[in-house]
């Protein structure tokens, strides 16, 4: 299981950028967290692990600042509103293409504390796997996830035209490898991967831990 190292130039990263915040009443994305919108911690942390970085946005969403990686970002678009994250996976898709087969690491653009040795475990979970995901107690969480895009880009657009629309059950078809907890705590010991942004009061207690962290 390849968990080190430089980015793996064959690994392609996406943030799925294109919610509507509804519950923080604001774009929460562009929030300055510990000096830099909430956006770019994701995307950072996604750019460390991975060769290609693409980050999802909404149709009709205004491009957003992006960090400065020294290499490009590419910006795929839903192809229509209110499809919720699925949407942003199936732009993804239709970027990549399907001419090989590629591993896909799927982050949410509101998870500021990802950490590369974490990411890139996930990456390296799905072994003979078409999905990867980690465990959280007794159940698993879609985001984020590792999938192999040959695999998953019949079931995501069958779950686009269907009433499910979401990620977990698209993951569940593909019965993805469970990271469980006693394997990522070696990866990230506090569990922060699971600490998004959701609500005002989240980005206050998402600047305490990293000021806490830098002292």
């Amino acid at each position: 299981m390849r968990v080190g190292g430089r980015p793996d130039t064959e690994a392609i990263g996406l943030v799925l950028a294109g919610g509507r915040a509804s519950r923080f009443g604001a774009d929460k994305l562009a929030v300055d967290l510990a000096g830099r919108p909430v956006l770019h911690h994701a995307i950072v942390a996604v750019a460390a692990v991975t060769g290609r970085v693409l980050v999802s946005l909404a149709h009709d969403a205004p491009p957003p600042a992006m960090p400065d990686l020294g290499r490009p970002i590419e910006v795929v678009r839903d192809r229509s509103g209110d499809l919720g994250p699925l949407a942003g996976l199936a732009a993804a898709l239709d970027a990549i293409g399907s001419t090989a087969d590629q591993r896909l690491l799927v982050v949410p653009g509101d998870a500021p504390f990802l950490r590369p040795p974490l990411l890139r475990g996930l990456l390296g979970a799905m072994d003979h796997a078409d999905a990867a995901v980690l465990a959280d107690g007794d159940d698993w969480r879609p985001l984020p996830c590792a999938l192999r895009t040959l695999a998953v880009g019949a079931t995501v657009r069958d779950r686009l035209a269907g009433p499910d629309r979401s990620v977990r059950g698209a993951l569940r078809v593909l019965r993805p490898a469970i990271v469980e907890e006693s394997a990522w705590r070696a990866w990230d010991p506090q569990g922060v991967w699971r600490d998004d942004i959701d609500e005002p009061a989240d980005i206050a207690r998402a600047a305490a831990r990293t000021h806490r962290e830098a002292t």
